[in-house]
């Protein structure tokens, strides 16, 4: 079992196929040597964020914590680039502990499928006409009938991607919370979503499932043709993310609710 030691002075550099990210890891790994995974204290992720996901979901069952910096477009989950003073930076960084989701999704074949989401899992229509879902929480009947684009399930730290453009509510990252957010409700319009305990089981049936088919996402894995999706916060599941000092991830969400 790897556990983490007092000074930071091994890392292990991996990159997203972006050529600035792949030229960045060549001279990172130059100047500060590259110890491998398994060799390594604390794992760098050059990329955006998708990347950051990928890496996370990747070295979940390593232990080591993540510190990214931003070669790709958005980089919310990701530090700046910098290639000076890099071991002063992590060594003073700020953890954040992140607990993911697991969905369970049946597809229409009666097959099972499971996955790990960081941010998010979402339902989402596959044709032209709208979804129609029957959501339950905790085994009880909540919404007997949503038509709408989809709805999803997001962590704190998903909160603010998916889950926010579809203007789902913004939750600090100690809150304990999970939001549960419709995309584009059509029936009933005015329906915003809720927010739910981190423990609540949230399970939704698709309705019509053979005439208005829906595919069910984690993260960045798909299950098409759904017919029951579950989800819930897997909390025996921890991993660890590095940030500069100031920058921490509950600053950024925080201060994110005050961006205009």
């Amino acid at each position: 079992m790897f556990k983490p030691e007092p000074f930071v002075t091994r890392l292990a550099f991996l990159a997203s196929d972006r050529p600035e990210a792949q030229e960045a890891r060549d001279r990172l790994a130059a100047r500060y040597g590259d110890a491998g995974v398994e060799g390594a204290q604390v794992i760098v992720a050059l990329g955006g964020d998708g990347f950051m996901l990928e890496v996370l979901h990747a070295h979940k069952d390593t232990a080591r914590p993540i510190y990214g910096m931003n070669r790709g477009s958005v980089g919310f989950l990701m530090n700046e680039y910098s290639e000076d003073t890099l071991l002063e930076r992590i060594n003073a960084a700020e953890r954040a502990v992140i607990h993911p989701l697991t969905m369970v999704a049946i597809d229409s074949k009666r097959r099972t499928h499971r996955a790990m989401a960081i941010n998010e899992v979402s339902l989402l229509r596959q044709t032209r006409q709208t979804a129609k879902l029957r959501i339950s929480v905790d085994g009880k009947v909540r919404l007997g009938e949503l038509s709408c684009d989809g709805a999803l399930v997001a962590t704190p730290a998903g909160s603010t991607a998916y889950n926010l453009s579809a203007h789902g509510p913004i939750i600090p990252l100690d809150a304990r919370v999970l939001a549960l957010t419709p995309i584009s409700a059509f029936r009933p319009r005015r329906w915003r979503g809720a927010l739910l305990a981190h423990t609540a089981r949230v399970s939704f049936e698709i309705l019509e499932a053979d005439k208005r088919p829906v595919s069910a996402v984690a993260d960045n894995f798909e299950v098409r043709g759904v017919v029951e999706v579950h989800v819930a916060e897997d909390r025996d599941t921890s991993m660890h993310m590095l940030f500069d000092q100031g920058r921490s991830l509950e600053e950024r969400v925080l201060a994110e609710q005050f961006s205009v």
